[in-house]
């Protein structure tokens, strides 16, 4: 009889809060289930993202896209207990992963299989919750605001305070740019502490006649709040220079999102689309960033900010507590002790 173990699995396409459970007997991934580069882990932590609930209630994008029962969760750190051939990975190594979205297994579970292009291995001393929050979050910053800049940039990061703009700003400024940021004034002083040379409290102030005012010296504006971003987008060639590109994050997976997100990137300015270039973006696994990202924070460089933690039988208020908003940086589940 297979080895069982327990995971937190979504029973099919809906609300989370209807559809996910606990469960003691999905099948263990074993050694010879692994494909060539792939290695089996002992989950230590999980970072919970929105999209983790966001695409499974999408309807039918989700019946297309995903199959069920599903283990949620992207983003992971572990302890490896299996590679397979040509894995770049040992037993015994600890790693920082993200699984791949559109497979069965997740992160929360009590072992996960990462595909080759979805782990990099990190010192033991690296604190498992800090790696397993960074995945999606860090990894769509680095993606995100490395394509577009050079050093000495100045770029806008709207959003610096949440699970992935406090990741966007260290890199950021790792990458060698001028960073101005949005944040309450509550959260500013982690923001300044991460980075930040100019925080705009949108409390207070009229963030768009901020930038404005500063004129077109923005070469990135990343937006990571995907509320609203259609008035954003129409007015960022206020301030981003004219080779500069407007970055989405974050938006809903719902049709008229798509469809708006469409729209904004095949029309000019003069047919009702914006006067800079829009990129709708979602990360993909990639190696040389995950590695990247692994060493920066072995060196101190980068970290992840957590906002709480939930232990692994409370993920169904983890998620709960994410989906109220406003996080002061991630949401991370302890799957197991380090």
């Amino acid at each position: 009889m297979a080895e069982t173990m327990r995971a937190w699995q979504l029973a099919r396409p809906g609300p989370l809060d209807e559809t996910l459970s606990l469960s003691n007997t999905v099948p263990k991934p074993s050694a010879n289930d692994l494909k060539a580069g792939q290695i089996l882990i002992r989950t230590l932590s999980a970072g919970l993202n929105p999209v983790d609930y966001k695409l499974p209630g999408s309807g039918t994008l989700a019946k297309l896209i995903l199959p069920f029962p599903k283990t949620p969760g992207l983003d992971v750190a572990g302890e490896v207990v299996a590679v397979g051939t040509g894995a770049e990975a040992s037993v015994g190594d600890h790693v920082l992963g993200r699984c791949d979205p559109k497979r069965a297994g997740g992160a929360l579970a009590e072992f996960t299989v990462l595909d080759a292009d979805g782990f990099a291995v990190i010192p033991k001393d690296v604190d498992s919750d800090e790696a397993g929050g960074a995945g999606t979050a860090a990894l769509t910053e680095l993606q995100a605001i490395a394509p577009y800049v050079k050093p000495g940039d100045k770029i806008f990061i709207n959003g610096g305070s949440g699970g992935t703009g406090t990741y966007g700003v260290q890199i950021a400024k790792l990458l060698g740019c001028h960073v101005t940021t949005t944040c309450s004034a509550e959260k500013a002083p982690l923001v300044k502490e991460l980075g930040a040379d100019v925080i705009i409290d949108y409390k207070t102030e009229d963030v768009e006649a901020r930038l404005k005012q500063e004129g077109q010296v923005f070469k990135l504006a990343l937006d990571n709040n995907g509320n609203n971003w259609t008035q954003r987008y129409q007015n960022c060639h206020n301030y981003l220079t004219p080779d500069g590109a407007f970055v989405l994050v974050g938006a809903d997976v719902s049709g008229p999102e798509i469809a708006a997100m469409a729209m904004a990137s095949i029309l000019p300015g003069f047919l009702g689309g914006g006067k800079r270039k829009f990129v709708p973006f979602l990360a993909k696994n990639n190696k040389t960033d995950l590695n990247q990202l692994a060493e920066w924070m072995s060196q101190k460089k980068l970290k992840t900010i957590i906002e709480k933690s939930f232990e692994f039988e409370e993920v169904a208020e983890a998620y709960a507590h994410l989906k109220k908003g406003s996080s002061k940086g991630k949401v991370v589940v302890r799957v197991a002790k380090q």
